[in-house]
């Protein structure tokens, strides 16, 4: 098992960092990522375009690690981000986590993320 506490710091700094290749690279080639039983993004092509997406919703975001949870190679990531929403000009404050299968290189080969898209939503309209 990788040392989830560095990867969960390098995973929010890549986040802050408003660069979707840097989120990427913490995935394996083929990784991917679901958000909310959502598309699945494959790929780190993908994954960046799902980064991208909220990047430009949430251009100023700031995330923070909650807290992380290890069982073998599943681990639990908690989030939280702020910023202000690109259409809309409101704050947002949004909670969440994603679920992490690594893989034995020590990147994570698959995610699925949940936030509450209706409370999201109030949030930017």
């Amino acid at each position: 098992m990788t040392d989830l506490a560095a990867l969960a710091a390098a995973y929010t700094a890549a986040w802050n960092s408003g660069d979707p290749h840097a989120v990427a690279a913490h995935y394996a080639p083929d990784g991917s990522i679901s958000i909310n039983d959502g598309p699945l993004w494959q790929g780190r092509a993908g994954v960046a375009d799902m980064a991208a997406g909220f990047m430009a919703d949430i251009p100023d975001m700031v995330l923070m690690c909650e807290g992380v949870r290890a069982a073998g190679a599943a681990a639990l990531y908690l989030w939280r981000f702020t910023g202000t929403h690109a259409g809309s000009g409101k704050p947002v404050d949004v909670t969440g986590w994603e679920a992490w299968r690594i893989g034995a290189d020590g990147l994570i080969a698959a995610s699925c993320g949940w936030f509450d898209a209706a409370d999201y939503a109030r949030q930017t309209v």
